[in-house]
Protein backbone atom coordinates (compact mmCIF):
# COMPACT_ATOMS: atom_id res chain seq x y z
CA UNK A 1 0.00 0.00 0.00
CA UNK A 2 1.35 3.45 -0.89
CA UNK A 3 2.10 6.00 1.83
CA UNK A 4 -0.33 8.89 2.24
CA UNK A 5 1.80 11.81 3.40
CA UNK A 6 -1.27 13.86 4.40
CA UNK A 7 -1.70 11.52 7.38
CA UNK A 8 1.73 12.66 8.68
CA UNK A 9 0.70 16.35 8.80
CA UNK A 10 -1.57 16.39 11.92
CA UNK A 11 1.38 15.46 14.18
CA UNK A 12 2.69 18.99 13.49
CA UNK A 13 -0.58 20.62 14.54
CA UNK A 14 -2.00 21.31 11.08
CA UNK A 15 -5.36 20.16 9.68
CA UNK A 16 -5.93 19.53 5.98
CA UNK A 17 -9.30 20.65 4.60
CA UNK A 18 -10.55 20.31 1.03
CA UNK A 19 -11.38 23.27 -1.18
CA UNK A 20 -14.23 21.64 -3.10
CA UNK A 21 -17.82 20.51 -2.65
CA UNK A 22 -20.31 18.97 -5.07
CA UNK A 23 -23.45 16.88 -4.66
CA UNK A 24 -21.77 14.10 -6.66
CA UNK A 25 -19.05 13.91 -3.98
CA UNK A 26 -21.69 13.66 -1.25
CA UNK A 27 -23.98 11.14 -2.92
CA UNK A 28 -21.27 8.85 -4.29
CA UNK A 29 -19.74 8.37 -0.84
CA UNK A 30 -16.52 9.98 -2.10
CA UNK A 31 -16.62 12.71 0.57
CA UNK A 32 -16.77 10.10 3.33
CA UNK A 33 -13.88 8.27 1.65
CA UNK A 34 -11.83 11.49 1.60
CA UNK A 35 -12.18 11.64 5.40
CA UNK A 36 -11.24 8.01 5.88
CA UNK A 37 -8.52 7.57 3.25
CA UNK A 38 -7.13 11.07 2.82
CA UNK A 39 -7.47 12.43 6.35
CA UNK A 40 -9.53 15.44 5.25
CA UNK A 41 -10.89 17.32 8.26
CA UNK A 42 -13.12 20.05 6.77
CA UNK A 43 -14.41 21.66 3.58
CA UNK A 44 -14.23 25.16 2.14
CA UNK A 45 -16.55 26.26 -0.64
CA UNK A 46 -17.04 29.49 -2.58
CA UNK A 47 -19.23 30.82 -5.44
CA UNK A 48 -16.73 29.59 -8.07
CA UNK A 49 -16.89 26.05 -6.62
CA UNK A 50 -20.71 26.09 -6.62
CA UNK A 51 -20.81 27.38 -10.18
CA UNK A 52 -18.68 24.42 -11.32
CA UNK A 53 -20.76 22.01 -9.23
CA UNK A 54 -24.24 23.14 -10.35
CA UNK A 55 -23.94 24.52 -13.89
CA UNK A 56 -24.69 21.80 -16.42
CA UNK A 57 -25.06 19.08 -13.77
CA UNK A 58 -28.28 17.05 -14.00
CA UNK A 59 -27.95 15.80 -10.41
CA UNK A 60 -29.66 19.03 -9.25
CA UNK A 61 -32.58 18.92 -11.74
CA UNK A 62 -35.10 17.20 -9.47
CA UNK A 63 -34.54 19.78 -6.72
CA UNK A 64 -34.69 22.64 -9.21
CA UNK A 65 -38.06 21.30 -10.41
CA UNK A 66 -39.21 21.05 -6.78
CA UNK A 67 -38.26 24.72 -6.32
CA UNK A 68 -40.16 25.69 -9.47
CA UNK A 69 -43.29 23.87 -8.22
CA UNK A 70 -42.97 25.66 -4.88
CA UNK A 71 -42.93 28.96 -6.79
CA UNK A 72 -39.44 29.93 -5.60
CA UNK A 73 -37.50 32.65 -7.43
CA UNK A 74 -34.16 31.63 -8.98
CA UNK A 75 -32.04 32.95 -6.09
CA UNK A 76 -34.08 31.00 -3.55
CA UNK A 77 -33.74 27.85 -5.67
CA UNK A 78 -29.95 28.39 -5.69
CA UNK A 79 -29.94 28.73 -1.90
CA UNK A 80 -32.05 25.61 -1.43
CA UNK A 81 -29.50 23.63 -3.51
CA UNK A 82 -26.39 24.87 -1.74
CA UNK A 83 -27.91 24.81 1.75
CA UNK A 84 -28.84 21.16 1.18
CA UNK A 85 -25.30 20.31 0.08
CA UNK A 86 -23.83 22.16 3.05
CA UNK A 87 -26.17 20.40 5.52
CA UNK A 88 -25.31 16.97 4.12
CA UNK A 89 -21.59 17.74 4.20
CA UNK A 90 -21.93 19.00 7.81
CA UNK A 91 -23.59 15.70 8.75
CA UNK A 92 -20.83 13.67 7.06
CA UNK A 93 -18.16 15.68 8.95
CA UNK A 94 -20.03 15.63 12.27
CA UNK A 95 -17.92 12.74 13.66
CA UNK A 96 -14.75 14.73 12.83
CA UNK A 97 -16.24 17.77 14.59
CA UNK A 98 -17.07 15.73 17.69
CA UNK A 99 -13.80 13.78 17.81
CA UNK A 100 -11.78 17.02 17.54
CA UNK A 101 -13.97 18.73 20.19
CA UNK A 102 -15.04 21.39 17.70
CA UNK A 103 -11.59 22.15 16.30
CA UNK A 104 -12.27 20.61 12.86
CA UNK A 105 -15.17 19.13 10.90
CA UNK A 106 -16.40 22.49 9.58
CA UNK A 107 -18.03 23.22 6.23
CA UNK A 108 -17.57 26.81 5.04
CA UNK A 109 -20.19 28.65 3.00
CA UNK A 110 -19.76 32.21 1.78
CA UNK A 111 -22.31 35.01 2.07
CA UNK A 112 -23.15 36.45 -1.39
CA UNK A 113 -20.00 38.13 -2.80
CA UNK A 114 -22.15 41.01 -4.07
CA UNK A 115 -22.46 42.33 -0.48
CA UNK A 116 -18.72 42.33 0.31
CA UNK A 117 -18.78 46.10 1.00
CA UNK A 118 -22.01 46.18 3.02
CA UNK A 119 -21.58 45.53 6.76
CA UNK A 120 -25.26 45.33 7.72
CA UNK A 121 -26.22 43.07 4.81
CA UNK A 122 -23.28 40.78 5.65
CA UNK A 123 -24.35 40.51 9.31
CA UNK A 124 -27.96 39.79 8.34
CA UNK A 125 -27.03 37.16 5.74
CA UNK A 126 -24.52 35.45 8.06
CA UNK A 127 -27.20 35.16 10.76
CA UNK A 128 -29.78 33.90 8.28
CA UNK A 129 -27.41 31.35 6.69
CA UNK A 130 -26.45 30.02 10.13
CA UNK A 131 -30.09 29.80 11.20
CA UNK A 132 -31.39 28.19 8.02
CA UNK A 133 -28.57 25.68 7.61
CA UNK A 134 -29.04 24.72 11.24
CA UNK A 135 -25.77 22.88 11.84
CA UNK A 136 -23.27 23.60 14.65
CA UNK A 137 -20.35 22.77 12.36
CA UNK A 138 -21.14 25.24 9.60
CA UNK A 139 -18.72 28.15 9.20
CA UNK A 140 -19.91 31.34 7.53
CA UNK A 141 -17.37 32.92 5.17
CA UNK A 142 -17.09 36.70 5.31
CA UNK A 143 -14.53 38.60 3.18
CA UNK A 144 -11.89 40.53 5.09
CA UNK A 145 -12.82 43.88 3.56
CA UNK A 146 -13.09 47.07 5.63
CA UNK A 147 -16.88 46.50 5.67
CA UNK A 148 -16.48 42.78 6.37
CA UNK A 149 -14.44 43.05 9.58
CA UNK A 150 -17.09 44.85 11.71
CA UNK A 151 -19.48 42.14 10.48
CA UNK A 152 -17.01 39.46 11.64
CA UNK A 153 -16.89 41.06 15.09
CA UNK A 154 -20.69 41.12 15.41
CA UNK A 155 -21.26 37.64 13.99
CA UNK A 156 -18.65 36.17 16.38
CA UNK A 157 -20.39 38.00 19.25
CA UNK A 158 -23.59 36.28 18.08
CA UNK A 159 -21.90 32.89 18.57
CA UNK A 160 -21.54 32.02 14.88
CA UNK A 161 -18.42 30.31 13.47
CA UNK A 162 -16.64 32.49 10.90
CA UNK A 163 -14.12 31.88 8.12
CA UNK A 164 -12.67 35.28 7.22
CA UNK A 165 -11.72 35.00 3.56
CA UNK A 166 -9.70 36.87 0.94
CA UNK A 167 -6.85 37.95 3.23
CA UNK A 168 -3.69 38.90 1.38
CA UNK A 169 -1.70 41.38 3.45
CA UNK A 170 -0.29 40.77 6.92
CA UNK A 171 -2.10 43.90 8.14
CA UNK A 172 -5.44 42.55 6.93
CA UNK A 173 -4.75 39.34 8.85
CA UNK A 174 -3.89 41.29 12.03
CA UNK A 175 -7.12 43.31 11.72
CA UNK A 176 -9.03 40.05 11.29
CA UNK A 177 -7.48 38.53 14.41
CA UNK A 178 -8.50 41.56 16.46
CA UNK A 179 -12.02 41.53 15.00
CA UNK A 180 -12.32 37.93 16.26
CA UNK A 181 -10.97 38.91 19.69
CA UNK A 182 -13.33 41.92 19.96
CA UNK A 183 -16.28 39.72 19.01
CA UNK A 184 -15.36 37.19 21.71
CA UNK A 185 -14.84 39.96 24.28
CA UNK A 186 -18.28 41.40 23.48
CA UNK A 187 -19.87 37.96 23.90
CA UNK A 188 -17.98 37.22 27.13
CA UNK A 189 -19.03 40.61 28.53
CA UNK A 190 -22.64 39.50 28.05
CA UNK A 191 -21.89 36.43 30.15
CA UNK A 192 -22.25 34.05 27.21
CA UNK A 193 -20.20 30.93 26.49
CA UNK A 194 -17.29 31.53 24.11
CA UNK A 195 -15.82 28.02 24.17
CA UNK A 196 -17.83 26.63 21.26
CA UNK A 197 -17.01 29.30 18.66
CA UNK A 198 -14.43 28.55 15.97
CA UNK A 199 -12.86 30.80 13.38
CA UNK A 200 -10.19 30.64 10.70
CA UNK A 201 -8.44 33.48 8.88
CA UNK A 202 -8.04 32.46 5.22
CA UNK A 203 -4.73 33.81 3.97
CA UNK A 204 -4.33 33.52 0.19
CA UNK A 205 -1.08 32.36 -1.39
CA UNK A 206 -0.66 31.47 -5.07
CA UNK A 207 -2.48 34.57 -6.31
CA UNK A 208 0.22 36.72 -4.67
CA UNK A 209 3.04 34.92 -6.47
CA UNK A 210 1.13 34.97 -9.78
CA UNK A 211 0.70 38.75 -9.53
CA UNK A 212 4.29 39.48 -8.49
CA UNK A 213 5.85 37.00 -10.91
CA UNK A 214 3.97 38.65 -13.76
CA UNK A 215 5.39 42.04 -12.78
CA UNK A 216 8.90 40.61 -12.58
CA UNK A 217 8.56 38.87 -15.96
CA UNK A 218 7.45 42.19 -17.49
CA UNK A 219 10.52 43.94 -16.05
CA UNK A 220 12.83 41.19 -17.34
CA UNK A 221 11.19 41.28 -20.76
CA UNK A 222 11.62 45.05 -20.97
CA UNK A 223 15.33 44.50 -20.34
CA UNK A 224 17.46 45.20 -17.27
CA UNK A 225 20.71 47.07 -17.06
CA UNK A 226 22.87 44.37 -15.44
CA UNK A 227 23.15 40.72 -14.49
CA UNK A 228 23.04 41.86 -10.88
CA UNK A 229 19.59 43.46 -11.33
CA UNK A 230 18.34 40.39 -13.18
CA UNK A 231 19.55 38.17 -10.31
CA UNK A 232 17.75 40.39 -7.77
CA UNK A 233 14.49 40.14 -9.72
CA UNK A 234 14.74 36.37 -10.22
CA UNK A 235 15.48 35.86 -6.51
CA UNK A 236 12.01 37.18 -5.65
CA UNK A 237 10.04 35.00 -8.09
CA UNK A 238 7.77 32.43 -6.47
CA UNK A 239 8.94 33.41 -2.98
CA UNK A 240 6.70 36.26 -1.81
CA UNK A 241 3.52 34.35 -0.84
CA UNK A 242 5.32 31.95 1.48
CA UNK A 243 7.45 34.73 3.04
CA UNK A 244 4.28 36.79 3.60
CA UNK A 245 2.53 33.81 5.22
CA UNK A 246 5.48 33.12 7.54
CA UNK A 247 5.38 36.75 8.71
CA UNK A 248 1.61 36.48 9.29
CA UNK A 249 2.27 33.44 11.47
CA UNK A 250 4.73 35.45 13.58
CA UNK A 251 1.96 38.04 14.08
CA UNK A 252 -0.41 35.22 15.06
CA UNK A 253 2.04 34.18 17.77
CA UNK A 254 2.35 37.76 19.07
CA UNK A 255 -1.43 38.16 19.22
CA UNK A 256 -2.01 34.86 21.03
CA UNK A 257 0.61 35.85 23.61
CA UNK A 258 -1.17 39.14 24.34
CA UNK A 259 -3.00 39.68 27.65
CA UNK A 260 -6.29 40.23 25.85
CA UNK A 261 -6.07 36.86 24.13
CA UNK A 262 -4.88 35.07 27.27
CA UNK A 263 -7.91 36.40 29.18
CA UNK A 264 -10.22 34.89 26.55
CA UNK A 265 -8.27 31.61 26.43
CA UNK A 266 -8.80 31.33 30.20
CA UNK A 267 -12.55 31.37 29.47
CA UNK A 268 -12.17 28.51 26.99
CA UNK A 269 -11.86 30.46 23.72
CA UNK A 270 -10.39 28.63 20.73
CA UNK A 271 -7.58 30.30 18.77
CA UNK A 272 -8.49 31.64 15.35
CA UNK A 273 -6.27 29.49 13.17
CA UNK A 274 -4.52 30.78 10.08
CA UNK A 275 -5.82 28.88 7.07
CA UNK A 276 -3.68 28.75 3.93
CA UNK A 277 -5.93 29.19 0.88
CA UNK A 278 -5.33 29.42 -2.87
CA UNK A 279 -2.80 26.63 -2.49
CA UNK A 280 -2.68 25.08 -5.95
CA UNK A 281 0.56 26.05 -7.67
CA UNK A 282 -0.15 28.07 -10.81
CA UNK A 283 3.37 27.97 -12.31
CA UNK A 284 4.40 24.52 -13.65
CA UNK A 285 8.04 25.39 -12.89
CA UNK A 286 7.31 25.29 -9.16
CA UNK A 287 6.66 22.26 -6.96
CA UNK A 288 2.96 21.39 -7.02
CA UNK A 289 3.01 21.05 -3.21
CA UNK A 290 5.20 24.03 -2.28
CA UNK A 291 2.31 25.83 -0.55
CA UNK A 292 1.86 22.75 1.64
CA UNK A 293 5.44 21.69 2.39
CA UNK A 294 6.64 25.18 3.36
CA UNK A 295 3.78 26.11 5.68
CA UNK A 296 3.20 23.13 7.97
CA UNK A 297 3.05 24.12 11.63
CA UNK A 298 0.96 24.30 14.82
CA UNK A 299 -2.54 25.82 14.91
CA UNK A 300 -2.88 26.10 11.13
CA UNK A 301 -5.17 24.72 8.45
CA UNK A 302 -4.38 24.18 4.78
CA UNK A 303 -7.30 23.89 2.38
CA UNK A 304 -6.37 22.03 -0.81
CA UNK A 305 -8.16 21.49 -4.10
CA UNK A 306 -8.53 17.79 -5.08
CA UNK A 307 -5.46 17.73 -7.39
CA UNK A 308 -3.22 19.14 -4.67
CA UNK A 309 -4.63 16.63 -2.16
CA UNK A 310 -3.60 13.78 -4.45
CA UNK A 311 -0.18 15.35 -5.13
CA UNK A 312 0.41 15.86 -1.41
CA UNK A 313 -0.71 12.34 -0.48
CA UNK A 314 1.83 11.11 -3.04
CA UNK A 315 4.89 13.29 -2.46
CA UNK A 316 4.57 15.96 0.23
CA UNK A 317 7.77 16.28 2.25
CA UNK A 318 6.26 16.69 5.70
CA UNK A 319 8.07 18.67 8.41
CA UNK A 320 7.36 21.66 10.66
CA UNK A 321 8.63 24.55 8.49
CA UNK A 322 6.34 27.45 9.42
CA UNK A 323 9.12 29.01 11.49
CA UNK A 324 12.10 28.21 9.29
CA UNK A 325 13.78 31.05 7.34
CA UNK A 326 11.70 33.72 9.08
CA UNK A 327 14.54 36.30 8.96
CA UNK A 328 14.88 35.65 5.22
CA UNK A 329 11.12 36.15 4.86
CA UNK A 330 11.32 39.63 6.43
CA UNK A 331 14.37 40.41 4.28
CA UNK A 332 12.62 39.29 1.10
CA UNK A 333 9.64 41.57 1.79
CA UNK A 334 12.07 44.41 2.48
CA UNK A 335 13.90 43.69 -0.80
CA UNK A 336 10.73 44.47 -2.76
CA UNK A 337 11.37 48.15 -1.93
CA UNK A 338 14.83 47.99 -3.59
CA UNK A 339 14.76 50.53 -6.50
CA UNK A 340 15.88 47.74 -8.86
CA UNK A 341 12.84 45.63 -7.91
CA UNK A 342 10.43 48.42 -6.95
CA UNK A 343 7.25 46.47 -6.19
CA UNK A 344 4.72 48.25 -4.00
CA UNK A 345 3.42 45.30 -1.98
CA UNK A 346 0.54 47.28 -0.40
CA UNK A 347 -0.74 48.17 -3.84
CA UNK A 348 -0.45 44.53 -4.95
CA UNK A 349 -2.47 43.39 -1.92
CA UNK A 350 -5.23 45.99 -2.52
CA UNK A 351 -5.41 44.93 -6.16
CA UNK A 352 -5.66 41.26 -5.19
CA UNK A 353 -8.52 41.93 -2.75
CA UNK A 354 -10.49 43.84 -5.42
CA UNK A 355 -9.79 41.08 -7.96
CA UNK A 356 -10.60 38.40 -5.39
CA UNK A 357 -14.10 39.76 -4.82
CA UNK A 358 -14.59 40.06 -8.57
CA UNK A 359 -13.45 36.43 -9.01
CA UNK A 360 -16.33 35.39 -6.73
CA UNK A 361 -18.91 37.86 -8.09
CA UNK A 362 -18.45 36.73 -11.70
CA UNK A 363 -19.09 32.99 -11.15
CA UNK A 364 -21.94 33.87 -8.76
CA UNK A 365 -23.64 35.97 -11.45
CA UNK A 366 -22.84 33.40 -14.13
CA UNK A 367 -24.38 30.66 -11.97
CA UNK A 368 -27.54 32.75 -11.45
CA UNK A 369 -27.77 33.15 -15.22
CA UNK A 370 -27.32 29.45 -15.96
CA UNK A 371 -29.85 28.60 -13.22
CA UNK A 372 -32.38 30.98 -14.76
CA UNK A 373 -31.95 29.20 -18.10
CA UNK A 374 -32.29 25.81 -16.38
CA UNK A 375 -35.48 27.01 -14.64
CA UNK A 376 -36.93 28.04 -18.03
CA UNK A 377 -36.05 24.61 -19.49
CA UNK A 378 -37.52 22.61 -16.60
CA UNK A 379 -40.59 24.79 -15.98
CA UNK A 380 -43.82 23.05 -16.95
CA UNK A 381 -45.28 24.48 -20.17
Amino acid sequence: MTTNHILEIPQYGQSIWMDNLTRDLIESGELKRMIEDRGIKGITSNPAIFEKAIAGNKIYDADIEKGIRAGLETYKIYESLIFDDIRHACDIFRPVYEASKGLDGYISIEVPPTIAHDTEATINEARRYYQEIGRENVMIKIPGTSAGLPAVEQVIADGINVNVTLLFSVDSYVNTAWAYIKGLEKRAAEGKDISKIASVASFFLSRIDSNIDKRIDEKLKAGVESINVEAKLRAVKGKVAIANAKIAYQKYKEITQSDRWQALAAKGAKVQRLLWASTSTKDPNYSDVMYVDELIGPDTVNTLPPNTIEACADHCDVANRIETDVDQAYQLMENLKDPDINIDIDRVMDELLTEGIEKFVQPFQSLMKSLEEKVKQLAPV
